[in-house]
């Protein structure tokens, strides 16, 4: 029985396993904590424990892990009642506030660009392990010719190794780290609305060009620095799906994401490194250029009618070039009766590992982020590891 580092490893290699390895992605994959008595650890509520535990203990690990703080260029806060004042400035160019709206955690980032003054707005609520955009740093063109005008030094950041290597001593063979990125694509569209996205993708490509080429080279210098002194290990790579249809159109991804995400895909290679492109939706019609980049791996492969392409077609089509991630959808395992999952969960290891193939790892599309888990669920996650070690 090999363990579960040797079996994620082996799979990634498209070297024969003893069964498919069976992975629950955020799940085992976030660094969460359920002792933290903070009020928005919504993972410290008691119906969490046994999931968490299930993970830890029957699961093939990957510890998900990023070499960068989220938005790293941003100063300490303070957190200030409803009101508050205006944020302090770092230096003169951007500042950070977060202060508390009813139940709301919010955070308000300002940053100045030439004569303009951008402004973004988070909150969380302590019922969801999530944060929501509800004012995007770029409303109209405007603010993107004033953003392009950064110094460059605004976008260095603080890579962080020590995460990585903890983690994976800690992990030790019960499974592996994998490396968390967002692309360029992603980090240009997240600056805005999506269909404020989407307008300038279609409309404005010249200056979509530019917010690229300004983005890349931070992310292309994280990367070649990570890969090379973290070398061998499993990277995702997130943000295609923002080029993808139904948003736009293959020619476009062609545009957007193979010519800024390849070098990226590239030099992870270069240092033994496995390149996980992760993209929802359809995938019919960017499978080829998925591939043209040179990537090892996809997730999460959704099946009708979130996507379109079958877990089947995917891998007798692509099955020699990419290790497929995949693909329950969380909805299913939320709401599906436990015979009907069973069912479910016995048709996508069939699909996943029939005929030759590189690899397949068991794994739905997402996690749940809510303060409870239902006795279902955890039943149809038991399920999923159940049916994997069976094989």
């Amino acid at each position: 029985m090999r363990t579960g580092r040797e079996r994620l490893l082996a799979t990634l290699r498209g070297e024969p396993v003893d069964r498919p390895a069976v992975n629950f992605y955020e799940i085992g994959g976030f660094d969460v904590d359920p002792d933290d008595p903070d009020e928005f650890n919504v993972y410290r509520d008691p119906s969490w424990r046994p999931l968490l535990q299930l993970a830890e203990e029957r699961t093939d690990l990957i510890r998900m892990r990023s070499a960068v703080r989220v938005r790293s260029w941003e100063a300490p806060f303070e957190v200030l009642p409803s009101g508050g004042s205006e944020p302090r400035t770092r230096g003169a160019s951007h500042g950070v506030h977060r202060y508390v709206e009813g139940p709301w955690h919010c955070t308000r980032v300002t940053i100045q660009a030439g004569d303009r003054l951008l402004s973004s707005t988070t909150r969380r609520s302590p019922e969801v392990d999530t944060a929501w955009t509800t004012e995007h740093l770029l409303k109209n063109v405007d603010d993107l010719k004033a953003y392009l005008g950064l110094p460059e030094e605004f976008f260095a950041e603080e890579i962080d190794l020590a995460r990585l290597l903890e983690a994976d001593a800690e992990v030790g063979d019960r499974g592996i780290v994998m490396v968390d990125t967002e692309d360029p694509i992603c980090a240009a569209a997240s600056l805005f609305r999506m269909e404020d996205f989407l307008t300038v993708a279609l409309t404005e490509p010249a200056l979509l060009h530019r917010l690229l080429e300004k983005l890349s080279p931070s992310l292309y210098a994280r990367t070649q620095h990570v890969a090379q002194a973290f070398p061998g290990h499993l990277w995702r790579v997130y943000g295609p799906e923002y080029a993808a249809e139904p948003f736009l159109p293959p020619r476009l991804f062609q545009e957007y994401v193979v010519r800024y995400t390849e070098p990226m895909v590239r030099v992870i290679k270069q240092h033994g490194g496995f390149a996980r492109v992760h993209c929802h939706g359809r995938l019919a019609a960017i499978l080829d250029l998925i591939c043209e980049m040179g990537a090892d791996a996809t997730d999460p492969v959704e099946p009708p009618p979130q996507g379109d392409v079958s877990l089947e077609y995917v891998r007798s089509r692509y099955g020699d070039r990419l290790v497929l991630f995949g693909n329950i959808e969380l909805s299913d395992l939320e709401a599906l009766e436990p015979p009907d999952f069973e069912r479910l969960v016995a048709r996508t290891l069939a699909d996943g590992t029939r005929g030759p193939g590189r690899g397949f790892v068991l794994m739905p599309s997402a996690a749940p982020n809510g303060r409870q888990i239902t006795a279902r669920t955890l039943q149809n996650y038991e399920t999923m590891v159940r049916l994997a070690e069976r094989l």
